[in-house]
């Protein structure tokens, strides 16, 4: 998870809107990692702003293929949900 939260701030784009009228909160979103570990079905459980949103939809579909989950030794879909923390400084 350290890795994952290094690979989140060091490619986040924090909207310029949202740094202007001080925006920041904590984004949950969930999504499905497939068998291959690419990335699908993502969605904005709690969020904070349509910028901010975005963001972080953005974010979860850039990432890295994540490792599949496995049942009895074989590659399978999971469900994952993420927490984004969008703070300003």
């Amino acid at each position: 998870t350290v890795e994952l939260i290094k690979w989140i701030n060091d490619n986040v784009n924090y909207p310029e809107e949202s740094i202007q009228i001080g925006d920041q909160g904590l984004v949950y979103l969930s999504f499905v990692v497939e068998q291959d570990g690419s990335i699908s079905n993502i969605e904005i459980e709690r969020g904070v702003s349509t910028e901010i949103d975005r963001e972080a939809k953005r974010l979860v579909r850039k990432m890295p293929k994540w490792k599949a989950g496995e049942a009895k030794g074989l590659p399978v879909r999971s469900r994952c949900r993420l927490p984004i923390n969008f703070e300003l400084n």
